[in-house]
């Protein structure tokens, strides 16, 4: 047991927070980006989307590949480097001169994240003995609270008193002193036999995603799903994927080991993850239109609005070792699913002059929801492989909460997109045809048209409105209908509560638990 071993966790979730606060950050920013220079980039919903999943997509295709590299490495050596590319991306990213630019960026920024994210778990786990490691880990899935609250708050700042390319600039001094800290605190370790490396699987991973993705946001873009381009290119991606997955179920150095999901108990823990990220990640991006744009709230109060949601994850996450103690995974983890549900189904309840405190429950029961979920589950998955894997558990983990945001922002911001685009397509008859479309984008494209047109354009004001709200509302119940898809899985498959191992059953336990 290492004596340092809590203060390497702060190092550990200081190198976490960048991660998280970048996106956390963003969400704040969108609306300001997409404003027209030099404000913002002027960039449209499909490019907002893109901004976001350029670094999605990245840090999931690589998320293995990296955890395997540190496991071959040494962790603290791919966590050194992994920081400073987060780093410089992010410094390139703050002056990005148009939409293209801030995609390619942070797509640089999503590499160096793939090889921070499961070295902090990996070294987490070997710092810490397996009956620390719950609390450790809740500590760790604490910090993302904590991100997610220092976040929206910081980029409200930044935004009141600098330009929007503040938001990614703020990463570099955190990422110097996590650097500073880790050189000096944290020790290495690797894998004693690690795996080869799988540079097909890779390609064919990121291949088939973006592919999938990017047909996904075409198709809300153009409010149609049934487009020949659309179909296409979805088609496309599941059949490259699925190539993906044979091909690593065939080659003797997968990138994904198939077979770990032969064991139901793991499957559920990582498909409750990628689901609750589905739907956080789509909500996220939602909510922050309906509060700058239809509320008039600024960046900063904005992020001050979602402060109880994280609040709620950084006071449950740690805590929630103990309703799992008492009533076991399955029912901890189904309680958590049903509340994220029914908080992401109350989005459908709210309007333009809602009081703004049942927002504010919303969230803090959503975070509370979060965070029974992702401690038990991070647990499962961590434990169900051995110590010297820890490298590839934390990767499969990450890759699948990075898979399931970027679909989550995918599909439900396309469905956001398409009945966006249906409930104000009417109302923009009078427009020239190019224009037309343009507006029709999203509420802040056509609040811009209406600004340009001046007096003329204030009858598109309300009905912008009211198409969004309704958009919002549909949204909002695609979401809970997944978060109740994931209800039912770890309510099917994760364990109960188990008695406590007699002396010498431990070993036993854990090598059953192991796929």
């Amino acid at each position: 047991m290492h004596r340092r071993r809590w203060a390497i966790l702060g190092v550990l979730m200081l190198s976490l927070l960048i991660v998280v606060l970048d996106n956390s950050i963003l969400n704040v920013a969108i609306k300001t980006i997409s404003t027209p220079a030099p404000t913002g980039l002027g960039a449209t919903q499909s490019e907002l989307e893109w901004a976001i999943n350029s670094y999605t997509l990245v840090f999931a295709g690589l998320l293995f590949s990296a955890g395997l590299l540190g496991d071959r490495l040494g962790r603290k050596k791919v966590l050194l480097g992994g920081l400073a590319v987060f780093g410089v991306g992010s410094a390139l990213a703050a002056f990005s001169g148009s939409p293209g630019e801030l995609i390619a960026f942070r797509a640089v920024m999503g590499l160096g994240a793939a090889f921070v994210m499961p070295a902090t778990l990996a070294v987490l786990m070997n710092v810490f003995e397996r009956e620390e490691q719950p609390k450790a880990i809740g500590i760790w899935a604490g910090g993302v609270g904590l991100a997610i609250a220092i976040g929206p708050i910081t980029g409200g700042v930044l935004l009141d008193h600098f330009w929007w390319g503040s938001v990614f600039l703020v990463n570099v001094p955190i990422v110097l002193l996590a650097l500073a800290l880790m050189l000096w605190l944290v020790p290495d370790s690797r894998d004693p036999s690690p795996g080869r490396l799988d540079p097909v699987g890779v390609v064919l991973s990121v291949v088939g995603l973006v592919l999938l993705v990017y047909g996904i946001i075409k198709g809300g873009q153009l409010a149609d799903f049934t487009d020949a381009t659309v179909l296409a290119t979805i088609g496309a991606g599941l059949a490259v994927l699925v190539a993906f997955v044979l091909f690593e179920k065939r080659t003797d150095h997968p990138s994904i080991d198939v077979t770990y999901f032969e064991n139901k108990v793991f499957s559920a823990a990582v498909a409750a993850i990628a689901l609750v990220f589905f739907a956080l990640m789509g909500v996220t991006f939602f909510s922050v239109f309906y509060t700058q744009s239809v509320r008039a709230y600024s960046p900063l109060q904005t992020g001050l609005l979602m402060l109880p949601l994280a609040a709620a994850q950084l006071i449950f996450a740690p805590r929630a070792r103990l309703l799992v103690d008492r009533f076991g995974n399955k029912a901890t983890t189904t309680a958590g699913m049903l509340v994220i549900a029914a908080m992401l189904a109350a989005f459908a309840t709210l309007d333009a002059d809602t009081p703004i405190w049942i927002l504010e429950v919303i969230f803090f029961l959503m975070g509370t929801g979060m965070a029974h979920v992702m401690t038990p589950v991070s647990v499962v998955i961590m434990q169900a492989l051995p110590r010297e894997k820890a490298g590839s558990a934390s990767a499969l983990s990450n890759t699948f909460r990075q898979v399931g945001g970027a679909l989550g922002i995918a599909v439900l911001g396309s469905v956001l997109s398409a009945a966006y685009r249906t409930g104000i397509e009417d109302k923009l008859d009078r427009l020239p045809p190019a224009l037309r479309h343009t507006a029709g984008e999203s509420i802040e494209a056509t609040l811009g048209v209406a600004a340009k047109l001046g007096p003329q354009g204030e009858a598109l004001v309300a009905p912008a409105y009211d198409a969004f709200l309704h958009a919002m509302h549909v949204t909002a119940l695609w979401g809970a209908g997944v978060a109740l898809i994931g209800a039912v899985v770890v309510a099917l498959f994760l364990p109960g509560r188990q008695p406590e191992p007699q002396q010498g059953e431990e070993e036993r336990e854990l090598s059953d638990a192991r796929p």
